[in-house]
């Protein structure tokens, strides 16, 4: 795992994913003593522990749209379960049977339609993720009404204040809408 310390690529033009990272901490560091980190593997939270003072949110092989995904659990999750190794939350990976790929997509609705607000404010195209490549083929359509419907519902009803904060700093930076409103969302882009 790697410092949240954002060195830059070769060329010296920061990446998306590095930009995502940097905006993050700025947003949640001095505030919540969070950073969002570049991982080697899978995508996992670690609050502060023994070994490292910080809580830190590791996304996925430096993927800015999993940083973005990484950065959406944990703006959902509550204080408690930000205490929490990987917010308590059970997960199985790829290669989920019918029954447990339901399971999963009724905790990821609303993580995605989050990432897909962040991604909106970051100027960069969404993909709905059933994350299960090599499980049990299932309808997606129940999953895509479930990422709509939470889309709609924060649309109406507001983010909360650490999800705003990054989705206003990312569109600052990206260029993406200022507002969040719901005709700037297409429904086709789940498909």
């Amino acid at each position: 795992m790697q410092s949240s310390v954002i060195s830059s690529p070769p060329d010296d033009r920061e990446t998306d994913a590095d930009a995502v990272m940097r905006l993050f901490d700025a947003c949640f560091l001095a505030s919540h003593n969070t950073v969002l980190v570049r991982g080697d593997d899978e995508p996992v939270y670690l609050p502060a522990d023994a070994d490292c003072p910080r809580h830190r949110v590791v996304f996925a092989h430096g993927f800015c749209a999993s940083a973005l995904h990484e950065a959406a659990h944990w703006c959902i999750a509550g204080a408690a379960r930000r205490r929490l190794p990987d917010y308590g939350y059970w997960y199985a990976p790829d290669g989920r049977n019918r029954e447990q790929q339901r399971a999963f997509e009724q905790v990821e609705a609303r993580p995605q339609a989050l990432e897909w607000i962040f991604s909106k404010a970051a100027a960069r195209r969404f993909r709905l993720s059933v994350d299960n490549l090599g499980g049990e083929a299932t309808d997606p359509e129940p999953f895509r009404r479930a990422v709509w419907a939470a889309l709609e519902a924060y649309c109406e009803k507001g983010l909360n204040a650490r999800a705003e904060r990054f989705r206003a700093r990312l569109a600052a930076h990206f260029g993406g809408p200022q507002a969040l409103r719901l005709e700037d969302f297409c429904r086709r882009e789940l498909d």
